[in-house]
C-alpha cells in the first residue's frame, strides 16, 4: 500500500500544470485572434483603398446619350468620349480605315475602349498597336484623321493621350475603363453591329 501511495502525484502539482496549460492555450488563442484581425484589416484596406490615379486621364462627366439615325460626327483633334450617336454600334476589332465616329461612340456606350492613332503614324508603330490588342474583346482600333496626339485611348467619358503604345499607362487605362465603371450599357454586345474588322 505504501508503494501505491508514493505513485500518486500531489493534487497541487496537477492543478498547477493544468493552469499552465490553460494559460498557454489562452495566450495562443489571443495571439491567433489578434493575428487574424490584423490580416483581415490589411485585406480590407487593400480591397477598399482607392486605385492610384492614372496621370493625364481626362474625365468628361455624364456625356449626353441618345440615338439618331444617320448622324455624322465630324473628325476633330480628339475622338468624342460619348454623346448622341448612331443606333448601330461598331463591331469591335482592328480596322485600317477611319470609322464612322457615330458608330464607334455607340461601341463605347457598350464598354469598348477605342484606340485611335494618327494616320501618319509609322507602319511599325501601327503594327505594334494592332499586335498588342489583337483578339481582345471590347476593343476598337482605327486611324483617326486630324488627331493631335499619336495615340488616344477613349472609353465612355474618359480619355488618355499617349505618344507610344509602350507607355505603362496604356495597360492600366484599358484594365480600369474597358467594361469599366463608366459603361452606361454594361452587358451589351460589341458584335453583331456594323463593320468588318481585319483582325
Amino acid at each position: 500500500m505504501g508503494s501505491a501511495r508514493s505513485r500518486k502525484k500531489p493534487a497541487g502539482k496537477k492543478s498547477s500544470k493544468q493552469q499552465e496549460s490553460s494559460s498557454n492555450r489562452t495566450i495562443l488563442y489571443v495571439v491567433l485572434g489578434v493575428t487574424g484581425v490584423a490580416v483581415l484589416g490589411v485585406l480590407l484596406w487593400l480591397g477598399l483603398r482607392p486605385e492610384p490615379e492614372i496621370a493625364d486621364v481626362v474625365t468628361f462627366p455624364s456625356p449626353s446619350r441618345g440615338h439618331e439615325v444617320g448622324l455624322e460626327i465630324p473628325f476633330g483633334e480628339l475622338p468624342p468620349a460619348g454623346g448622341v450617336h448612331d443606333p448601330l454600334w461598331q463591331n469591335c476589332g482592328i480596322y485600317d480605315k477611319p470609322l464612322n465616329t457615330s458608330n464607334a461612340v455607340h461601341a463605347l456606350e457598350h464598354g469598348a475602349v477605342w484606340i485611335t492613332y494618327r494616320e501618319d503614324l509609322p507602319a511599325d508603330e501601327v503594327a505594334a498597336i494592332q499586335d498588342r490588342f489583337r483578339g481582345q474583346t471590347f476593343t476598337l482600333i482605327s486611324p483617326y484623321p486630324e488627331q493631335r496626339s499619336p495615340i488616344v485611348l477613349t472609353t465612355w467619358g474618359v480619355q488618355l493621350e499617349v505618344d507610344d503604345i509602350g507607355d505603362d499607362r496604356v495597360s492600366r487605362f484599358v484594365d480600369r475603363y474597358r467594361l469599366g465603371p463608366n459603361t452606361p450599357e454594361l452587358g451589351a454586345a460589341c458584335t453583331n453591329g456594323i463593320g468588318e474588322p481585319i483582325g
